[in-house]
């Protein structure tokens, strides 16, 4: 993975270009051959493509009035991707967007009325053992919130790969799971279902390597991610 040098015109780079993807790890930008995917998708990946697109036609029947009030609460909201600067923001499209799938992954796709973006507040997550119930794997997560919200208003969601004990991370494979329950509840926890199945293994020890984020089900908007790699027992 090479990394990028500044330059006098360039002093930091993200997203594609022709065959080339910047990606940020660590504080630094690297680069890499940008990857072209060699199958259609899973289910998953076509059913949030056609939230996507019914997000995108949902935003074309806002009045023009309403998509400015957009467009000004998309100028408090910084993006989800670098540059962290605290200077750049997201358009009122983006904001929308990124509502409607909120609302959609909490089960309540509907096109959403205009809200400002709330800060997030400070979240820890600790990840317990895992259960096997049939063939769904039962994984037990505790969700700290600081803040004066309630922790009732968010809900959480999980990327989840699971892999043998020391095998490394690989974000293409990780999975979408919404932990049952709201963030206020003593323990939550994730189902993955047909984990045999998707993973290729049965063990009694897992390898997790995930990243969780806060859903608001006030705004549908969705936080920043915290990133977790650790070894679960499975009984």
């Amino acid at each position: 993975m090479p990394e990028f040098k500044p330059s006098v015109l360039f002093d930091d780079a993200y997203g594609s270009i022709g065959d080339v993807t910047f990606y940020h790890r660590g504080g630094k930008c690297f680069y890499r051959r940008r990857s072209h995917s060699a199958y259609p998708g899973t289910s998953s990946q076509s059913s949030a493509l056609e939230v996507h697109r019914r997000a995108l036609a949902a935003w074309r029947t806002v009045p023009h009035g309403i998509q400015l009030v957009w467009n000004r609460f998309g100028e408090e909201a910084e993006p989800h991707k670098p540059p962290y600067d605290h200077k750049a923001h997201i358009s009122g499209q983006n904001l929308f967007v990124s509502a409607y799938h909120g609302f959609a992954t909490l089960g309540n796709e509907h096109k959403p009325e205009p809200q400002r973006f709330v800060k997030f507040p400070p979240y820890s997550v600790k990840v317990g053992d895992a259960v096997k119930i049939d063939d769904n794997l039962v994984l037990s997560v505790a969700v700290t919130i600081g803040g004066r919200l309630s922790p009732d208003r968010y809900r959480l969601l999980s990327k989840i790969q699971l892999a043998e004990p020391g095998k490394g991370c690989h974000p293409g494979l990780m999975r979408n799971y919404l932990a049952d329950g709201t963030c206020g509840d003593d323990a939550l926890s994730i189902v993955i279902p047909a984990y045999r199945d998707l993973w290729g293994f049965d063990l009694r020890q897992y390898q997790i390597h995930a990243r969780f984020i806060l859903l608001d089900t006030v705004t549908g908007y969705r936080s920043q991610y915290l990133s977790c790699s650790t070894i679960i027992k499975a009984r």
